[in-house]
């Protein structure tokens, strides 16, 4: 469980201080979007608290049903499919220190917070990584179909890109929750690809680095569709065994 008492005044000075940078910082780089789901989410998820996850899971029950659950950290890919099966995603609870506020070797609370949950208020984005969780307990005894999800996961939910009125903006929430990535896309100094979930299970990536390679979806409908005809191509060579 998330025990806001332990949260001091340095927390919420560091919160505040990237919400407040980050917010301004991706205006007219993050996807409109996201951008309006954050916005939506004002209410229980804004600078000038910490947010308490109690409130936002009591704000999802009218919205898309989605639930955070504390994680200590990373954990087995098989749990996490299983949570996003049962629309439960996983987060941190700490937050990085002041003296940190630009690099992490591990997700914190405002990676986690900031960067991926305001877009599970948006219905269709929020049915993808449902739909995402529920394939991936579909076939966690085939550990290269999970290797594939995994780097489906880190293309779109983590590092996407879309493209809106003729500019890439930023979805992932590696993106969202890093002001120099953010920068990154916006200055376009990158390989933009035309999205393609064939190739993306394919791409080895790194998580140590700035990305080289983005993957620009046209709409979340497409990114949702793609899901959908993975499925059917794996679902059917189940049948064909």
């Amino acid at each position: 469980m998330q025990d806001m008492s332990k949260y001091n005044e340095e927390d919420l000075w560091v919160w505040k201080t990237l919400f407040d940078r980050q917010k301004e910082n991706i205006s007219g780089k993050a996807s409109q979007e996201y951008i309006d789901a954050l916005e939506h989410m004002s209410p229980v998820l804004n600078a000038n608290e910490i947010p308490s996850f109690k409130k936002i899971n009591i704000w999802f029950e009218t919205e898309t049903k989605w639930e955070l659950k504390v994680v200590p950290g990373l954990i087995p890919v098989e749990d996490f499919f299983q949570l996003l099966a049962e629309r439960k995603f996983c987060s941190s609870t700490w937050l990085r220190s002041k003296d940190s506020l630009d690099y992490l070797e591990e997700p914190d609370m405002f990676h986690d917070i900031f960067g991926h949950v305001p877009l599970l208020s948006n219905p269709i984005f929020s049915e993808f990584v449902y739909e995402f969780g529920k394939l991936g307990c579909q076939f966690l005894d085939e550990p290269e179909k999970l290797l594939q999800l995994q780097r489906l996961y880190w293309f779109t939910i983590e590092f996407g890109v879309i493209e809106e009125k003729g500019k890439i903006q930023s979805y992932g929430a590696g993106i969202l929750s890093s002001y120099g990535e953010t920068n990154q896309i916006h200055e376009m100094k990158a390989n933009f690809l035309d999205y393609s979930i064939e190739a993306i299970i394919k791409k080895v990536f790194r998580t140590d680095i700035m990305q080289e390679d983005y993957y620009v979806i046209s709409s979340f409908e497409t990114l949702f569709e793609s899901l959908k005809k993975l499925s059917k191509v794996w679902n059917k060579e189940l049948t064909e065994v």
